[in-house]
């Protein structure tokens, strides 16, 4: 059964859907094609965000990843093992701190940030390919202000802050 597609009539007050309800509707289902696509490599939603900090700023503490990422270090741990165990990552000793380690890519983990990056391109499109240019950008931007006034963490999903988020998708 194909689904029924939104009519005008949704956004106003009488309406079935209000925007609230399609942005947690789309988000809902972003997040979860988004894990589907990243199941292909053997990953989590999670790791992709731990592979676009690192990828960025190599050499981060465990604490500072959790901070970037507005979540606890304990929550991490499991995850970067996991990378680390996969040779995706590795821990070395930190430049300043002899009592933390310095997170870096490896070479194979460097290839994953790039078939990541791939992966989020195609979801992207494949999500917005009802849009055009202009409207995406539109999209975009409006969606951006509203991140902004809710004081959202740019480019870091919100499930990294919330209890039970992270581990709750720990099953790809």
């Amino acid at each position: 059964m194909k689904p029924r597609p939104h009519d005008e009539d949704d956004a106003k007050p009488r309406g079935r859907s209000g925007a609230a309800f399609l942005l947690a509707q789309v988000g809902a289902h972003a997040a979860s094609k988004f894990a589907e696509r990243v199941a292909e490599l053997k990953l989590l939603p999670a790791h992709a965000g731990i592979f676009r900090i690192l990828s960025g700023k190599p050499g981060m503490s465990q604490q500072e990843l959790a901070t970037a990422l507005g979540t606890l270090p304990s929550r991490l741990v499991a995850l970067i093992d996991e990378l680390e165990s996969r040779e995706l990552l590795e821990r070395r000793p930190h430049a300043s701190d002899r009592r933390s380690h310095a997170l870096h890519l490896t070479d194979a983990g460097r290839t994953t940030v790039q078939a990541v990056g791939r992966i989020a391109r195609e979801h992207q499109q494949a999500l917005l390919a009802g849009l055009s240019q202009e409207e995406q950008l539109q999209l975009a931007s409006l969606l951006r202000r509203i991140a902004d006034q809710q004081g959202l963490i740019p480019k870091v999903h919100p499930g990294y802050a919330s209890a039970g988020k992270l581990e709750g998708n720990s099953k790809p």
